[in-house]
């Protein structure tokens, strides 16, 4: 009977044991638990300094910039002087695409003195003055006229009143006024920048008497339009 007894007893310890060591085994299939990863360790020595720009780097970044700028300017410059052009095209005369600049030239010597001037081009007056007072004689040359003309055929038309000074043989004609008159009909066409210019000079000639003396010259000269010449 007591050897029955040892014999169950110990059959329920075997039992139990191996019970208890199938409990701690993981289920088949089952994924293991993730291995803990290790710390990172901390990144020794301070991050790299950046590196410091030179004096002559940005004496070349400078002196690039202020090129860029330089070259903006120069093509706002032009662009507005084509602004212009085409804004005179506009209001005198449409897509007129021709332009012309008339200058007064006084090369008479001293043996006279000019009173007036009168230009017209067209008919129309584009200068008038009066002055017995030297100003016109002083101002030896001045821009009359610039701006947009339509293709074709124009006139210029001046009238001048020159007066002798009484110098040399001219003396005894002080009290004379002269009247000087010239005319000049010249042909413009489509992209062309023109120039006359209105010469009142002497003949040179000691022959002449003092009326036939002072007379007017025309010099004429074309190009073709570019920014250049429309500034």
């Amino acid at each position: 009977m007591v050897r029955m007894g040892l014999m169950t007893l110990g059959l329920g310890l075997v039992v139990g044991a191996a019970t208890v060591a199938h409990a701690e085994e993981p289920a088949s299939g089952a994924a293991a638990p993730p291995a803990t990863a290790p710390a990172s360790s901390a990144t020794s020595g301070s991050a790299a300094s950046l590196p410091t720009p030179s004096r002559a780097d940005f004496n070349r970044e400078l002196s690039a910039v202020e090129e860029q700028v330089e070259g903006m300017k120069q093509q706002v410059f032009e662009s507005r002087a084509t602004l212009q052009y085409l804004r005179e095209i506009i209001v005198q005369g449409g897509a007129a695409g021709a332009r012309a600049t008339v200058w007064h030239d006084n090369r008479l010597s001293g043996g006279y003195r000019l009173e007036s001037v009168t230009y017209q081009l067209d008919g129309q007056t584009k200068f008038a003055k009066v002055d017995p007072s030297n100003g016109l004689t002083d101002n030896r040359k001045f821009k009359i006229q610039e701006g947009a003309l339509p293709p074709g055929r124009h006139t210029l038309a001046v009238d001048m009143v020159v007066r002798p000074t009484g110098y040399g043989i001219f003396k005894y004609a002080q009290g004379y006024s002269i009247g000087v008159k010239g005319s000049y009909a010249f042909d413009i066409e489509l992209g062309q920048a023109c120039t006359v210019v209105s010469a009142l000079s002497d003949r040179g000639n000691v022959a002449n008497s003092f009326e036939e003396r002072a007379h007017i010259d025309f010099e004429w000269k074309c190009e073709k339009v570019t920014d250049a010449n429309v500034r």
